[in-house]
């Protein structure tokens, strides 16, 4: 029988890895073709790898919610043809690579072996650990860090482990330091000379383990917060922490600005009012505000084409392609965003289809991973919530993102050939949010005008 490597497929131009969230099939099962081995998660989208050949799962080569990187082999599956040449060579390819680890390992450990030599000739006020005593299992660089910060292995081995089998990671002994250091003071040694050649030790020991691997830095310690007894603690889901962590990136990178304006959305709120029904009898569709607004977003890049831009570095990229993104609110409560390509070259009723199938499959957890990549602008609504306006965060790379609000009955002027008037009119506004390191003002006020009266201009006698 011969073994076919399974690789992780390309998800889309930008995507260079995705974490593994679990293994639909276990080592021993058959697989049909096209039927789904495992999921994944890249940074915002789930989706399911299938198998292109039909066989039995031997190996799986990652564990679930480790980060794999494009291409990499994932999994064995044996088929039910071929020769025991064709056998043994998927299988070659992965004992080759192993003593390239093995081949790491030891100069980490001589290093620890020396470093622990030195440490005990130092005289420094600190307990001394033989960490080989312990059952457990640490890795070097948490055993770097207990000798550093003075952690004998009775302390260590209460530690509670969050790793894999109850391992203690690199962030459960940064937690316990912090705890400790919270509620004891730990006392210091007068002599500085000789504490000086621990650090300079343990500097060695962690530079030789990281570059080994790839290990965060340690984020900066932080104050704890203050829990009462009625109080409830919920863990972010992975999509949150994403979010999360791309939104304090944003507003680090780019310096926002927001400018607003208010426009008068009558005939375009008229116009909708009287062809919705018959265009969903025609196209089987639904036509909403968001496509029209996409339209005029489209348009109106097309006139001011420097808000159509990204920066790397002291480099401003003026985007060709016109890709707008649409903020979709899933059931769980987090934003995902949609791109829709090339927006500009699609007619009201091809935008309105992808706005309605992307936002559906949205819903449905159905996205594929190219379809929230390469977005150069960014529309959210936050009248869908009753909000009149709001100051969004750019979505990095991007330099522009515009919210749109609640269309609400108001008086207002109307300036006509006889005299000004008061009339009940159907406003919104709108909110530009944008980098002023490559936007200034003028060009971010006259963009979101140059939207708004594309709207104001919509003919009432639109035919679509």
């Amino acid at each position: 029988m011969a073994q076919y490597e399974l690789l992780l497929p390309k998800m889309g131009e930008s995507v260079a890895e995705a974490t593994i969230i679990k293994w639909v099939k276990k080592p021993g099962e058959s697989i049909e073709i096209d039927e789904s081995v495992l999921e994944i998660a890249t940074d915002k989208v789930d989706s399911e790898v299938p198998s292109p050949i039909a066989g039995t799962l031997v190996k799986t080569l990652f564990k679930e919610d480790e980060v794999v990187l494009v291409g990499a082999v994932i999994a064995i599956i044996e088929t039910g043809s071929g020769s025991s040449e064709e056998t043994a060579k998927p299988v070659a390819s992965q004992e080759t690579a192993k003593p390239e680890v093995k081949v790491e390992t030891p100069p980490v450990q001589e290093n620890i072996s020396s470093a622990t030599e030195q440490l005990e000739q130092i005289s420094v006020k600190s307990p001394k650990s033989n960490f080989g005593e312990s059952p457990k299992f640490y890795s070097p660089l948490v055993k770097s860090i207990a000798l550093e910060e003075g952690i004998d292995l009775n302390d260590l081995d209460k530690i509670k482990g969050s790793g894999a089998e109850g391992r203690v990671t690199k962030t459960d002994i940064l937690e316990y330091i912090k705890q400790h250091r919270n509620t004891t003071s730990i006392p210091l040694d007068d002599s500085i000379s000789e504490v000086e050649p621990l650090k300079s030790v343990t500097d060695t020991v962690k530079q030789e383990t990281e570059s080994k691997k790839s290990i965060d830095p340690p984020k900066a310690l932080v104050k704890p917060v203050s829990v009462s007894g009625g109080d409830e603690i919920i863990e972010m889901d992975r999509m949150r922490k994403l979010i999360a962590d791309h939104m304090v990136m944003s507003k680090q990178t780019s310096p926002h600005v927001t400018s607003f304006v208010e426009a008068d959305v009558t005939n375009l709120v008229q116009w909708r009012d009287k062809v919705k029904s018959i265009f969903e009898k025609r196209e089987g569709e639904k036509i909403t505000f968001t496509p029209i607004f996409i339209e005029a977003v489209a348009k109106a890049i097309k006139d001011l084409p420097m808000i159509n831009v990204s920066v790397n570095g002291t480099q401003i990229i003026k985007k060709r392609d016109i890709n707008i993104g649409m903020a979709a609110a899933l059931p769980s409560g987090n934003l995902i965003v949609p791109v829709i390509k090339n927006a500009d070259q699609l007619n009201l009723i091809g935008l309105t289809r992808s706005v309605n199938d992307l936002a559906k499959r949205a819903r449905q957890s159905q996205l594929k991973p190219d379809e929230t990549q390469g977005g150069t602008f960014t529309i959210t609504n936050v009248g869908t919530f009753g909000n009149v306006m709001g100051t969004p965060i750019i979505n990095q790379p991007q330099a522009a993102i515009l919210a749109v609000g609640a269309i609400k009955k108001k008086p207002a002027v109307i300036e006509t050939q006889y005299g000004d008037v008061i009339a009940i009119r159907h406003m919104m506004f709108l909110s530009l949010s944008y980098d002023h390191r490559v936007v200034d003002g003028a060009l971010g006020g006259s963009f979101v005008r140059k939207v708004a009266d594309y709207l104001e201009a919509w003919d009432v006698n639109r035919e679509i």
